[in-house]
């Protein structure tokens, strides 16, 4: 009988102690609730789906971007695995393969020009015929099979962009395609100054009776396209999209004009 009564003194001062153990936790609760936006930094109870992190410290991606590799570090020569020492990367330095085409490379970068529309038009030739004897076919009917077809490959865009690069409009037109900008050489003239150009020197020279005529027609005529390739070249570097599209519609008429000008001479 001793033993059970200190057994159930035990048991009622243990129900005891857990029952306070359960008040002063539920207190403790309420007071966490009901203080936590106040005591304790807001961030932690921020769990909002669109800002799941919106309080570490914001960390910089440069760092990341810059030991991302580039094309450029990516690309290797098909025949020795070398890395180009320039990003344009033709023909291997190492070994003196022709490399395969390169689209990523646009008319500018092909002659290490800057991409601008006034060019030196020496620079733009001598460069031009450095690459025509590197991929001369009489210089690689040696080279194998592979090369013969790269170096033809590799002719062919030179040309095409030389033949693009010397022309002022072709030039201009290229420029506004880099940046994004198109122009439908095709449209139909709406500006009434322009029609009125163009009416005005067509009749002149359907009505020239002699070739002096013609040629003095076509002196102006070139000098109104040297004045709007300098209105175009001013338009383009200072971002005028508007006054450069202007300038390269009345280029393109101008031209033209003294196409059909030589034809008639």
């Amino acid at each position: 009988m001793k033993t059970f009564n200190i057994w159930r003194t035990l048991l009622r001062n243990n129900h005891r102690n857990n029952h306070h153990r359960l008040r002063t936790l539920a207190s403790f609760s309420h007071s966490l609730s009901a203080s936590s936006s106040s005591s304790l930094p807001r961030r932690f109870f921020n769990t909002s789906p669109r800002n799941v992190l919106p309080n570490f410290p914001h960390r910089s991606s440069k760092r990341f971007l810059s030991e991302t590799p580039s094309k450029f570090d990516e690309r290797r020569c098909w025949n020795c695995s070398s890395c180009p020492t320039s990003e344009l990367f033709l023909v291997c330095d190492s070994c003196g393969c022709i490399q395969p085409l390169d689209h990523s490379l646009d008319y500018f970068q092909i002659f290490d020009l800057e991409q601008k529309f006034d060019i030196e038009e020496a620079s733009l030739e001598g460069k031009y015929k450095d690459w025509q004897k590197k991929l001369h076919p009489d210089l690689v009917h040696s080279k194998s099979e592979r090369e013969r077809e790269y170096a033809a490959d590799q002719s062919s865009r030179v040309i095409d962009a030389y033949r693009t690069l010397s022309d002022p409009l072709s030039r201009g037109l290229y420029l506004m395609k880099l940046s994004g900008v198109r122009v439908d050489e095709e449209q139909t003239v709406s500006d009434p100054d322009l029609l009125a150009e163009i009416m005005e020197l067509r009749e002149s020279v359907e009505d020239a009776a002699t070739s002096h005529e013609l040629e003095q027609i076509q002196t102006q005529v070139h000098k109104k396209m040297k004045e709007w390739i300098e209105t175009f070249t001013r338009s383009f570097g200072s971002d005028n999209t508007e006054d450069a599209l202007n300038a390269i519609r009345r280029i393109t008429y101008y031209k033209r004009a003294s196409e059909e000008i030589v034809k008639r001479l």
